[in-house]
């Protein structure tokens, strides 16, 4: 399995990158069909007193799904340690669920007579909440430009293209990138969907019920 290393802010030294070969070898053990794993370290300084800290983030590719995984440490080698094994567990649950799928199958199931979903909990958006946030009824809170360094909300965006499968196969990519929700197009039904964790249930779904645009609003 190939590997890559970038340092941001950070040296690489030949011992880290002798270590991150080590723990290849371990991720390979778990992941045969990966091809590659790129290892990001990230450095900050900080000035408010705070101690400096090490970032790893691992990235998974190879025949599959993108697995991922990060921790941070004020000592890189302790990082990439609890990175290594947070992906490591994430590798094993995805394992252990394809087992258990494969001797007891369980899960969403689609009634194609009646278009309902069985097994997990769908909550789809009303269309009352698509207008609210089309027209602006439900306000996006920014920072005010005007006061320096007062941001009351950051809104980090990432764009994705969009990739359609089932509900079973969103929730396998969600435990591989070990996120809480994973946003999909669902592809029994065309409509965007995003499942998630929920208490007192495995997982839960909320899908939009419709691609149209919502009708104008008066003046």
């Amino acid at each position: 399995m190939e590997t890559s290393i970038v340092g941001v802010g950070v040296g690489i030294t030949d011992r880290f990158r002798s270590v991150v070969e080590d723990k290849a070898a371990r991720i390979e053990h778990l992941a045969p069909r990966a091809q590659r794993v790129d290892v990001k370290v990230t450095h900050r300084a900080y000035h408010n007193g705070r101690v400096e800290d090490d970032t790893v983030e691992l990235t998974l590719t190879g025949k599959g799904p993108i697995v991922r995984a990060e921790a941070t440490d004020g000592d890189k080698f302790t990082a990439l340690d609890l990175a290594v094994d947070k992906l490591c567990e994430q590798l094993r649950r995805a394992k252990d669920k394809r087992v258990d799928a494969r001797n007891h199958p369980r899960g969403a199931k689609l009634d194609k007579g009646s278009g309902a979903i069985q097994g997990i909990d769908v909550q789809p958006a009303s269309v009352d909440v698509l207008r609210a946030v089309a027209t602006g009824e439900i306000p996006i809170i920014t920072g005010n430009e005007e006061e320096e360094g007062y941001t009351p909300v950051v809104i980090r965006t990432k764009e994705f293209e969009p990739e359609w499968m089932s509900v079973e196969e969103a929730v396998d990519r969600m435990e591989l990138v070990g996120h809480d929700f994973f946003l999909f197009v669902n592809a029994q039904t065309d409509h965007p969907s995003v499942v998630y964790r929920r208490k007192g249930w495995d997982y839960g779904v909320i899908s939009l019920t419709t691609m149209a645009a919502p009708e104008a609003v008066a003046s």
